[in-house]
């Protein structure tokens, strides 16, 4: 059955067939190969997955971004990240860096701000002399920070299969977001200065600064208030989801006052579009996540692993690179809804902590997402550019450099994972 289910999902990844549909079609057939088990199944344990209560933070978290990320509140958060660091060397390229990780705070999808601050800031820094593969590899590799600043939609995910709380996954996602900024930052920075890009913008005045920071602060305190929620045990993540929604809502209209009646409703469906495509995998990833535990995949895996590999860093490095070549092919909610019911056993075989291993999952697939050949964030950025791929791929060396370094960091210090 296990074999079946093998040949059939890589043979139709090969011919470019949805993920989704890939994971119900190989489930159905290794079901028929056994004969034993009915193909009833595939579909009693898909609709199973959806009866989550925790999951319905997921679209609840997707509208809330969708209806701060547009309208007035992006234009202001574009313009306070330029206005922070647009002055230094390699400004304009260090604003995007600055934005996802304030985006990343109000939309937790990377997919959603390559696009969002992409759309906006790629023509600007190519406009302003900035070389096109370089914008669209710093704004692939930035897009990524989003996945990990809360609320984060991976992490949720993670938790769903590993029954971590979703709160301490948020607050130990805090830490490598920023590490992972900082050193984009210094590429931006470096690379500036070694390839003479032109410093575009003059120190802005300390009232016209404030002005922006007021204007933004809205967006930077809902991840603070995220965390503080279910830190202090006010909610649980589906309520804060909910919380969220009411917050961006309120923010819209009382306070930048540009929430209409078909700009809500634009949100809505965006927010239904993405949650189906995500809930989609969700719903097939649970048929194949059966027929694995059935078979006992996960603890064969383990057993193979411990006895193989003996040294648990030995097993965390080989974790590390299924990660990375899953995550250059895989979409990553399919990619975590199907290594994470394999690696949550193994973790514990070797002491793992299971909040530190889904902060170096969520690490390893970020990286993932800006990697040919399947890399999403990538994809978008270059297209914005109208630049091809292989160009940014040379540009994101540097970018590979501070990934790995932050991840190889989590994955063997443990006391980096903040846990409460």
């Amino acid at each position: 059955m296990s074999l079946v289910l093998t040949v059939v999902f890589f043979g139709l990844l090969v011919l470019s067939v949805p993920v989704a549909h890939t994971l119900m079609i190989a489930s159905g057939a290794a079901l028929w190969s056994d004969g034993a088990l009915p193909l009833l199944v595939v579909v009693q344990q898909m609709f199973a997955q959806t009866q989550s209560f925790p999951l319905l933070a997921l679209p609840f978290f997707i509208l809330a971004g969708e209806l701060m990320m547009t309208g007035r509140l992006g234009q202001g958060l574009i313009g306070f990240a330029s206005a922070t660091v647009g002055h230094y060397r390699g400004g304009l390229a260090s604003t995007t860096v600055v934005g996802s990780v304030v985006f990343g705070g109000v939309s937790g999808s990377a997919v959603s701000d390559a696009s969002a601050l992409g759309s906006v800031l790629i023509p600007w820094q190519k406009r302003e002399g900035y070389p096109a593969g370089f914008a669209a590899a710093n704004n692939a590799a930035a897009a990524t920070i989003a996945i990990l600043i809360p609320p984060s939609i991976p992490m949720i995910l993670y938790a769903l299969v590993s029954n971590v709380s979703v709160g301490a996954l948020f607050l130990a996602g805090v830490l490598p977001g920023l590490m992972l900024a900082a050193g984009f930052l210094l590429v931006c920075n470096l690379s500036a200065r070694l390839r003479g890009f032109p410093v575009t913008h003059s120190r802005i005045a300390r009232g016209e600064l404030g002005r922006l920071a007021l204007a933004a602060m809205p967006a930077i305190a809902m991840p603070i208030l995220i965390l503080a929620c279910l830190r202090f045990g006010v909610a649980t993540p589906t309520e804060v989801s909910v919380m969220a929604v009411l917050y961006a809502l309120a923010v819209a209209w009382l306070i930048y006052r540009d929430m209409t009646v078909g700009r809500f409703l634009s949100a809505l469906v965006n927010a239904g579009r993405a949650t189906g495509v995500v809930m989609l995998v969700i719903m097939a990833s649970a048929a194949v996540g059966w027929i694995m535990t059935f078979v006992q995949a996960p603890q064969a895996f383990a057993t193979w692993a411990t006895a193989t590999l003996q040294e648990p860093w030995l097993i965390l490095l080989a974790m590390n690179g299924i990660m990375i070549v899953a995550g250059m092919f895989i979409d990553l909610p399919a990619a975590i809804l199907l290594l994470g019911p394999i690696f949550v056993p193994l973790a514990q075989s070797i002491g793992l902590d299971l909040v530190q291993l889904g902060v170096i999952m969520v690490l390893n697939l970020a990286i993932g997402l800006y990697t040919p050949p399947v890399g999403t964030t990538l994809f978008i950025s270059t297209t914005i550019a109208r630049v091809p791929i292989l160009r940014a791929s040379i540009e994101l060396l540097p970018y590979y450099a501070v990934g790995f370094t932050v991840l190889m960091l989590f994955s063997f210090v443990p006391v980096l994972t903040i846990r409460y």
